[in-house]
């Protein structure tokens, strides 16, 4: 079963990916690997049945994606304000 503090792998798939784009990986495939680990987690990790752990690792993979990609966006837009300045 999913619990609390399971939510630590979300990190640890940002980290993972992280290591994936410094060794070459394209950035455009970080969410398909994030889903990936995400679903990898959910099967391997958790101790849920079959279907629960798929739908729990994408539930992680996604939200490791989105945490990526909102993080990204404000990085940019800070650097876009400061560059207006």
């Amino acid at each position: 079963m999913f619990t609390y503090y399971d939510v630590v792998i979300i990190p640890l798939i940002l980290g993972v990916v992280e290591v994936f784009k410094r060794l070459g990986m394209p950035s455009k495939f970080s969410p398909l690997v994030s889903l990936v680990l995400g679903i990898l987690f959910g099967i391997f990790y958790l101790s849920a049945p079959l279907k629960e752990g798929i739908l729990v690792g994408i539930m992680l993979g996604l939200s490791a994606s989105g945490l990526y990609s909102g993080t990204k966006n404000l990085k940019e837009k800070e650097k876009k304000e400061e560059n207006d300045c």
